[in-house]
């Protein structure tokens, strides 16, 4: 009945894994490779989070064991035993918690993440670099790789805008969870009067499309254009046409790279963010036209952000989806971002619950 859904089923998943096992026992399992590599990996994710679901369980029941013997023969150094598991266990379970969350189809993939600058001129052109710095951050320490595939920078500072492919398992799960507006109050050290400024930056996220999915693009509806690219990486990148843009005409859909040592490199990667894109814009709005897409899209300016960062007058970042406040302001700019995407991936589940 809507509403009443655990969260982790353990029934179901047990019931759901049988099925697939028994699909793998049949003789002509193997005829349809894609399909085998679909089950296969459904099956391991599955004995994965019950692996972990079971080992709690049991580690809970020894504890309770532990707790009652210690309580029998009066031992205190029992407590001192208990709070190092509780402790282990915690951890453990904010690990099977994040596997739950992370259900959408698409969020075990690589992330597709563009940052630009709204409303503030260099003040937002330096924000978005410190978002994209913020983001590197968080990527190296939860074991992302990052790969900047196109960037403008700012005429003064900063940066204009950016492209940045985040590799690893369930980065767009993760990231998924930054999508939107974000503002930035602090005293600007472009003002020579040392006044506080407002600046907004939008993050706009969707997955890398594995290669087995498919997405018809006709060759006749892209424009391909190759310049110089702008950014750093070398003599040869900088010297020759390698960059590439490719402007799927139909939708207005543009996807650039220009980090890439070579004009092939670059059009392959493009092509992938090219995609990415047309494949999220099918799913979203399969009948409607991009104009209509884009009136579904905020302003990068005041009233629409996600997320408020202020360093002055005093030192708060609130995200104003889930009401999570932390003060630590130098902490999340370093890539401490995990308890805002936490806090909203539980959200998404609790309203799917509801609903």
């Amino acid at each position: 009945m809507p509403g009443c859904r655990p969260l982790f089923d353990i029934a179901n998943k047990e019931q759901r894994g049988g099925v697939l096992e028994a699909e793998m026992g049949r003789p002509d399992f193997w005829e349809e490779p894609e399909r085998a590599k679909t089950v296969i990996d459904e099956l391991n994710g599955l004995k994965n989070s019950l692996a972990d679901y079971y080992e709690i369980r049991d580690r809970l029941d020894d504890a309770a064991e532990l707790i009652e013997l210690g309580a029998e023969a009066g031992d205190s150094e029992v407590a001192g035993e208990l709070a190092g598991e509780m402790t282990a266990l915690a951890k453990q379970l904010e690990k099977l918690e994040i596997s739950v969350l992370l259900g959408g189809k698409y969020d075990r993939n690589n992330a597709i993440v563009s940052l630009h600058a709204g409303a503030g001129g260099t003040e937002a052109q330096d924000w978005v670099s410190m978002l994209l710095r913020m983001y590197s951050r968080w990527a190296e320490a939860s074991g992302f790789k990052v790969q900047i595939t196109d960037l403008l920078p700012g005429e003064e500072a900063g940066v204009k805008s950016a492209t940045v492919v985040f590799n690893g398992a369930n980065a767009y799960g993760l990231l998924k969870t930054e999508k939107g507006v974000h503002r930035l109050v602090r005293i600007s050290p472009f003002d020579a009067n040392r006044r506080r400024h407002t600046s907004f930056a939008s993050v706009d996220v969707i997955p890398e499309i594995d290669d087995d999915i498919t997405v018809k693009i006709d060759p006749g509806d892209l424009r391909i254009d190759t310049y110089r690219a702008s950014g750093a990486g070398g003599q040869h990148v900088n010297k020759t046409d390698s960059a590439v843009r490719i402007t799927h005409l139909p939708t207005g859909v543009v996807a650039e790279c220009q980090n890439e040592r070579s004009q092939f490199s670059n059009k392959d990667m493009a092509m992938k963010i090219l995609r990415a894109k047309l494949f999220e814009l099918q799913m979203k709005e399969q009948a409607k036209e991009m104009a209509e897409l884009r009136g579904e899209y905020q302003d990068i300016a005041w009233g629409s952000q996600i997320r408020s960062y202020v360093f002055q007058p005093y030192s708060l970042i609130k995200d104003h989806r889930t009401d999570v406040e932390v003060g630590n302001v130098g902490a999340v700019m370093d890539g401490d971002i995990d308890q805002f995407i936490y806090a909203y991936l539980r959200k998404l589940v609790q309203d799917n619950v509801k609903t």
